[in-house]
C-alpha cells in the first residue's frame, strides 16, 4: 500500500517555471511505477509523465520538452519541474502509482493510488 501527498503547485505567469514534489510512504517507491495526471475543468484527465520503476520515462504530446519527470528514492519522493509554462497547463495536478503497470504509462485506469492534487494555475 502506499500514500500520496503533492505539493508545490501555485500561481504563475505565462513563461515560468514550477516544480512539483510527490512524497510517498507506506511502501518499497523503487517497486512502483509513478505518474502525473492533470485535469482542467469540464476537461478529461490528462496523462502528463510517467515514470517506470526501471527509469524509463514517458511524456504527453502537449509537454514534451517543457516538463520533466523525476524521483529520489532515498526521499521516496516523485517530482515535476515544469517550464516553460503556458495558459493551458492551468489544471489540478495528480501524483499517481501502481505496483504492475498493465497498459499504457499515461491512461489513468491504470493507476490504483493518487494524491489529493496541487493546482497550478499560469496566467497571461
Amino acid at each position: 500500500q502506499v500514500q500520496l501527498v503533492e505539493s508545490g503547485g501555485g500561481s504563475v505567469q505565462t513563461g515560468g517555471s514550477l516544480r512539483l514534489s510527490c512524497v510517498a510512504s507506506g511502501s518499497t517507491y523503487i517497486n512502483y511505477c509513478m505518474a502525473w495526471f492533470r485535469q482542467a475543468p469540464g476537461k478529461e484527465r490528462e496523462g502528463v509523465a510517467a515514470i517506470h520503476s526501471d527509469g524509463g520515462t514517458k511524456y504527453g504530446d502537449s509537454v514534451k520538452g517543457r516538463f520533466t519527470i523525476s524521483k529520489d528514492s532515498a526521499k521516496n519522493t516523485l517530482y515535476l519541474q515544469m517550464n516553460s509554462l503556458k495558459p493551458e497547463d492551468t489544471a489540478m495536478y495528480y501524483c499517481a502509482a501502481v505496483e504492475v503497470i498493465t497498459g499504457s504509462l499515461l491512461a489513468p485506469g491504470v493507476y490504483g493510488y493518487w494524491g489529493q492534487g496541487t493546482q497550478v494555475t499560469v496566467s497571461s
